[in-house]
């Protein structure tokens, strides 16, 4: 089920807004979870199973791991789980969890947390290792077995490939969930927050289904508060409207159409140098609208339940630099892999060197997160690339000294050429790309035919809404702040317009939704 979608606009959300306020809090939050399940698993049941087993695996651990501190955060374990003293447990050799969860990284976890019980220890864990091996199976076991066979065709050793008569199903969302459900072990481990003593209120805060399928990625503590108390009022109401609305236009009205002019040229095969470049910056906005249109959506049916989700684009292709841009792009995963990766990594304490090295390894593994292809390794690795260079130039890059326009213009055709490995199905698919944007694959059969495709009236007309929305209009998150007469009038515009397109366009998930 999609947003985009008839059933979801006229008959799942009206049911859901009807059922949850006319129950009470601890009603709300269990109603809310079961028709979230019913939205995840109405494309196949089995996901919910899996979710759910995600689910009770980070309660039980965050309670675990709750039961052992004092009121307040970083303070000293109680230990409630065990009657040995902070640390005694897990130090001697031989012990099976040693083995289990591999020695040296239980060396160093245990000498960075002295203050931690090896109970805490192991229920964190515990929760990051189920998480990581469900998400490392479904999204990576295919792209582990294609690589093998690949290099065992390559070494000549057929005796040794693998003869699989399936492929593993990704379940949608689990990019998103997991890493939600690890925030939230991680915070209680931390004493950042604490830890849910109710099922249904962890299972509400991980299956919600407005950012369940395709984010923001909601870290714990910023929704915490709200799941013990929050308000509901006619304002907060209004806004999520409109920021459902603006969604919603935003992907079927510029998104879809975008889209439809770069599958045109990314799948011709060939393209000149102009054409490529029209077809990956179409794609750029396509992937744009129709990522921050569902994020608009998913902010918006929160503020319909009360909730407030942080913002997760704050107009990224006005960014002068790649740095910029990561502040601006998808700031919900940007923030995780800061905060949950980059940092323990060692960030930028332990010299120069160190920082550019974990820059470049935080946005290689980036770029394995949204798939399991190397294009996605290879787009990641463009990135902290450019990162770590403008890292050593002091954040600033290599085009600073070069007016505000160009700047941005810059970056943009930077981002654009990455993006790239990000579309193509492969990666010769991408490399040939790549030299069309640069003009050296010599002449192009078809050139004609493709340029009278793409540059149709209707398809220019978006595509410079597109530009104009994007470089010269505020967005959504400052637009709805307040909701005036005007504002309301051309919401219900957007609303009837995009419900009205809708009608003519065949099925179109939203991109994300594969990742």
């Amino acid at each position: 089920m999609v947003f985009s979608s008839h059933l979801f606009i006229f008959y799942f959300l009206p049911l859901v807004l009807l059922i949850y306020y006319a129950l009470p809090r601890r009603g709300k939050h269990l109603a809310l979870t079961l028709l979230s399940y019913l939205f995840y698993g109405w494309a196949n049941p089995l996901f919910v199973v899996l979710m759910l087993a995600s689910t009770l695996i980070d309660y039980l651990c965050g309670l675990a791991m709750s039961g052992q501190f004092r009121r307040g955060a970083r303070a000293r374990p109680v230990p409630v789980l065990s009657s040995r003293p902070p640390g005694s447990v897990g130090q001697r050799k031989g012990r099976w969890y040693n083995w289990l969860l591999v020695p040296r990284v239980w060396s160093w976890i245990r000498e960075r947390d002295p203050d931690r019980t090896a109970g805490q220890k192991v229920a964190l864990v515990i929760s990051i290792l189920s998480n990581l091996s469900l998400l490392g199976f479904f999204k990576y076991f295919n792209l582990g077995a294609e690589s093998y066979q690949s290099l065992v065709n390559a070494l000549g050793l057929p005796g040794l490939s693998l003869d699989l008569a399936f492929k593993v199903t990704l379940p949608l969302g689990i990019s998103f969930y997991t890493f939600q459900s690890m925030s939230y072990s991680i915070d209680v481990y931390r004493g950042e927050a604490r830890a849910i003593r109710h099922f249904t209120d962890f299972a509400c805060y991980v299956s919600m289904f407005p950012q369940l399928v395709a984010g923001p990625i909601i870290r714990f503590q910023e929704v915490a508060d709200q799941l013990r108390e929050r308000t509901y009022t006619a304002e907060k109401f209004a806004r999520g409207v409109g920021f459902f609305c603006v969604g919603l236009a935003k992907k079927i009205l510029i998104a879809n159409v975008c889209g439809k002019i770069a599958d045109m040229v990314f799948d011709a095969g060939s393209a000149g140098c102009v054409d490529a470049w029209f077809g990956v910056a179409a794609y750029a906005f396509q992937i744009y609208y129709d990522f921050s249109g569902y994020s608009d959506m998913a902010i918006g049916l929160g503020l319909m339940l009360g909730f407030v989700f942080p913002k997760n684009f704050d107009s990224p292709y006005r960014s002068k630099s790649i740095t910029e841009f990561w502040r601006r792009w998808h700031i919900s995963l940007s923030t995780w892999l800061r905060l949950y990766l980059y940092f323990p990594l060692g960030g930028n304490r332990l010299g120069r060197v160190r920082t550019y090295v974990n820059l470049a390894l935080v946005m290689l593994l980036g770029g394995l997160w949204h798939g399991a292809s190397w294009n996605f390794v290879i787009w990641g690795g463009i990135h902290g690339a450019m990162l770590a260079v403008e890292r050593a130039r002091g954040k600033q890059s290599f085009y600073h000294r070069l007016p505000g326009a160009a700047k941005v213009l810059i970056t943009f055709a930077v981002v654009c050429f990455a993006w790239v490995f990000f579309r193509a199905p492969d990666l010769p698919s991408a490399l040939h790309y790549c030299g069309s944007l640069l003009g050296v694959n010599g002449a192009v059969c078809g050139a004609g035919l493709i340029a009278g495709l793409i540059y149709q009236p209707y398809y220019l007309l978006m595509f410079g809404v597109a530009a104009l929305v994007t470089w010269a209009c505020p967005q959504t998150w400052d637009w709805t702040r307040r909701i005036t007469l005007p504002k309301a009038a051309a919401i219900v515009g957007l609303l009837w317009l995009s419900l009205t397109v809708l009608t003519t366009q065949s099925f179109n998930p939203f991109i994300y939704f594969i990742f």
